[in-house]
C-alpha cells in the first residue's frame, strides 16, 4: 500500500527552513557587525581617553536604533589660562593635543580638538613670554 504525501507541506517546510536559515545569518551578519564596529570604535576612543589621562573622561559609544555601534567620544578638559600659572595652560594643552591625535585615525573633530588645544598654548605662551619680557624690561 502506498502512502500519501502532501507535497504542500514538504514545500511549506522547505521554505520554513530556508526563511529560518536566511534569518539566522542575517542574525550573524549583524552580531558580526556590532562586534565589529564597537571594536573599531572603542579602540579609537580608548587611544584617546589613554592620553589624555586625568584630563579625560569616560569612553561614550553611540548605537543607531538597531543597536550597532556607530560612533563614540571622550569628553576632555581644555586648560584654561590662569594668568598666575601659564605654564599649566601650557602642559594641559600639549596633553590634549596628543589625546586628541592619539588614535591611528583621527576624525575631523578631533583635529579641530587638536586646534583648539594649540590656540590655548599658544595664548598662554604669549602670556608667560610676555611675563618675562616685562621682568626684563623692568630690570633694564
Amino acid at each position: 500500500m502506498l502512502g500519501k504525501v502532501n507535497f504542500g507541506s514538504l514545500y511549506s517546510a522547505a521554505v520554513n527552513q530556508a526563511q529560518q536559515n536566511q534569518q539566522a545569518q542575517q542574525n550573524q551578519q549583524k552580531q558580526d557587525l556590532i562586534r565589529r564596529n564597537y571594536n573599531e570604535i572603542y579602540s579609537h576612543e580608548m587611544a584617546h581617553k589613554a592620553a589624555g589621562g586625568p584630563l579625560a573622561g569616560n569612553i561614550v559609544i553611540e548605537r543607531n536604533d538597531e543597536g550597532i555601534p556607530v560612533s563614540g567620544h571622550v569628553a576632555i578638559k581644555m586648560p584654561s589660562i590662569d594668568p598666575e600659572n601659564p605654564q599649566k595652560a601650557i602642559d594641559d594643552a600639549n596633553i590634549v593635543i596628543m589625546a586628541a591625535l592619539a588614535p591611528s585615525d583621527p576624525s575631523d573633530q578631533d583635529y579641530k580638538v587638536a586646534a583648539q588645544a594649540r590656540t590655548i598654548k599658544s595664548q598662554a605662551q604669549g602670556m608667560l613670554h610676555g611675563d618675562k619680557g616685562k621682568k626684563l624690561n623692568i630690570m633694564a
